[in-house]
C-alpha cells in the first residue's frame, strides 16, 4: 500500500532530483510555532518533514537536539499535543511526515493506540531510535493482527558499524526508505562528511531497492550537496534546531529558518 512517503520518492525519481528532509523538534519553542515552521520548511523546498517527539532521555541525540527536547517538554508538549500539531499541518499540507521518537513515549501511551492515533492525525512513518528490528517485527506482526497494517510505516536505521548480514536482515523488512546514519555517535553538526559514505551507500544499493536517506552530522549546503551525490535524500536536523534555539519564539524565527532551508534545498535538489 502506497502512502505519502512512497509517492514523494516516486515523484523525486521522476523529476530526477534528490529529497530534502529537515528535522525539527515538535513543541520547540511551541507547538503553534512548529506548525508555522513546518509550512515555512515546505515552502523553502522540503520534500518530507521529520518531526521529533520530545523525550527526556534522547540517547541518540547530541546536545543541540537534547536541549530542544528539554525546551519542548518544559513548554508542556505531550504526545497528544504533537498529534494535534500534525493535524494542524494537515489542514494545509500533504507533505510526508515522519515522527522521530524513542520507544518509551510510545510504550507509555500504548503502542496500538499510538499507531492508531498517529495514522488518524496524518503521520506517514515512525523512526524509533531505540527499537531493535527483531522486536519491531514482533510488534508490527501484533499490530497487523489488530488490522492496523495501513498505519505509519516503520523506517529502519542502518549505521556504519552494522555488519553486512544484519544490513540484509534490516533491509528485508524495511518500508518507505532506509535511514543511513552517516557516522558513529550522536546527532549534531560535523565539520566534514564521513569518507566511507559512498562505499556504504553502494553496499546498501546492492541489498535494497528502497530510497536511501542519509542523516546525522550534515549541517550546511556544501555538505548537503556532497551527500546528495550519493543518497536519494538528505536529512538536516541539528543545524536547523540550533537556529531555532538562537531565535526562540521571536517573530523572525520563521523567516530565518526558511532562508536557511532554501539554501539547503537548492544544494540538494
Amino acid at each position: 500500500m502506497h502512502n505519502r512517503i512512497d509517492n514523494c520518492f516516486a515523484r523525486l525519481r521522476k523529476e530526477k532530483r534528490k529529497g530534502f528532509i529537515p528535522y525539527i523538534c515538535a513543541g520547540d519553542p511551541t507547538l503553534k510555532r512548529t506548525v508555522d515552521l513546518a509550512f515555512a520548511l515546505e515552502k523553502a523546498g522540503a520534500d518530507l518533514l521529520e518531526l521529533g517527539l520530545p523525550f527526556s532521555d534522547p540517547l541518540a541525540d547530541g546536545i543541540v537536539n537534547q536541549l530542544a527536547a528539554q525546551r519542548s517538554l518544559a513548554a508542556g508538549t505531550t504526545v497528544r499535543g504533537v498529534f494535534d500539531c500534525v493535524r494542524e499541518i494537515r489542514r494545509q499540507s500533504q507533505i510526508p511526515i515522519v515522527l522521530y521518537s524513542y520507544l518509551n513515549p510510545i510504550f507509555q501511551f500504548g503502542a496500538e493506540k499510538f499507531h492508531r492515533e498517529a495514522e488518524d492525525a496524518g503521520v506517514d512513518g515512525l523512526l524509533i531510535l531505540d527499537l531493535p528490528p527483531e522486536e519491531d517485527v514482533k510488534e508490527l506482526d501484533r499490530l497487523k493482527r489488530s488490522s492496523l497494517e495501513a498505519g505509519p510505516v516503520h523506517i529502519r536505521l542502518i549505521a556504519p558499524t552494522t555488519p553486512a548480514g544484519r544490513m540484509k536482515k534490516i533491509a528485508k523488512s524495511a518500508k518507505g526508505f532506509l535511514y543511513y546514519v552517516s557516522r558513529e555517535g550522536v546527532t549534531g553538526a560535523r565539520d566534514s562528511i564521513a569518507t566511507s559514505l559512498p562505499q556504504k551507500i553502494a553496499e546498501l544499493r546492492k541489498i535494497s531497492d528502497l530510497p536511501i536517506a542519509v542523516g546525522f552530522g550534515i549541517s550546511n549546503p556544501k555538505q548537503a550537496r556532497e551527500v546528495a551525490q550519493h543518497a536519494d535524500a538528505v536529512v538536516v536536523g541539528s543545524a536547523i534546531v540550533d537556529l531555532i534555539a538562537k531565535h526562540g519564539d521571536k517573530p523572525e524565527i520563521v523567516e530565518k529558518v526558511g532562508a536557511f532551508a532554501r539554501d539547503l534545498a537548492k544544494a540538494i535538489h
